[in-house]
């Protein structure tokens, strides 16, 4: 029994219709009664009962059917697993995140695992102090940064977090008592700068060095890691603007996070180094693109 009429038998199984078959499988209807009446030639019994109003399984028609599945479940499987081999996506895709993003890109990670079981996600951890430092080195494959990025050998993809600004400043501090916070009220900070290979542009998408009204921002000690900022703010020693995420996992009886009303949103996007392209990288673009759609 050739592989497509297996096809052609357990969906006529599954459907009882040699219409809805013959649509499904896009083949003529003729096609599909061609192959069910060979195989009952060579079975020796009909494999179904036929009328004017309907299509039914035959006995030895369902257990046929109960035999094929599993093996063709297998075939299919495997034909799969090859072509994706063949295509590059299998192996190990290395992703790069920072602090606790992985929680909020959920529905990314979960689509990209759903469509390519063999493939093996692996998480890396990456700081603000060095950005783009894992992915010139190779060891990540893409990492989800905020944006903007203007690096000439990264390629920007799909954006897959868009969220407001928070201030997170000591819980002793005057401002952690207010409902909201503007620019122009930390400029008198100290507001922690970063210490590293960050792009002066990069830090001020999220850490700006003047006010909308033109204010300079007091800048304190040079921290590298998420970890570092929040152990400063919460021994007093500055305040830093943070993503609103931040909160929900580093709740801390020090540290008061407060709205900043004015400042811009922060946009998290996938970047990859454009010589390190592969499809394990663009398939999980498409499976960040398809989340956000969706």
């Amino acid at each position: 029994m050739e592989l497509r009429d297996i096809e052609i038998f357990l969906t006529l199984a599954d459907e009882l219709h040699f219409g809805r078959t013959a649509d499904k499988l896009l083949v003529s209807r003729a096609r599909v009664s061609q192959a069910i009446k060979l195989q009952e030639r060579r079975i020796g019994a009909p494999l179904f009962e036929r009328t004017s109003r309907s299509v039914t399984l035959t006995p030895i028609g369902a257990q046929l059917r109960e035999d094929l599945d599993a093996g063709y479940r297998r075939i299919h499987e495997g034909l799969e697993r090859a072509a994706a081999a063949a295509r590059g996506l299998t192996g190990v895709l290395r992703l790069g995140v920072m602090d606790a993003m992985l929680h909020e890109i959920h529905a990314v990670t979960d689509l990209f695992r759903e469509r390519h079981p063999e493939c093996e996600l692996s998480i890396r951890e990456a700081v603000f102090g060095d950005p783009f430092g894992p992915l010139r080195a190779g060891t990540v494959d893409v990492q989800v940064v905020w944006l903007p990025v203007e690096e000439p050998d990264l390629t920007v993809g799909p954006v897959v977090m868009v969220e407001p600004m928070v201030l997170a400043v000591s819980a002793k501090h005057p401002l952690a008592q207010r409902e909201s916070v503007s620019l122009e009220d930390i400029a008198d900070g100290p507001v922690f700068r970063m210490l590293g290979n960050a792009p002066a542009y990069w830090e001020e998408a999220i850490n700006p060095r003047v006010t909308p009204g033109g204010r300079p921002i007091r800048r304190g000690p040079a921290v590298t890691t998420a970890t570092e900022t929040l152990a400063h703010v919460g021994a007093g020693l500055g305040m830093s603007p943070v993503p609103e995420h931040a909160p929900r996992y580093f709740s801390r009886p020090d540290i008061a996070y407060v709205p900043l009303t004015d400042a811009p949103l922060i946009r998290w996007a996938l970047v990859w180094r454009t010589a390190g392209d592969s499809p394990l990288v663009q398939a999980f673009t498409r499976a960040a693109a398809d989340a956000a759609a969706g």
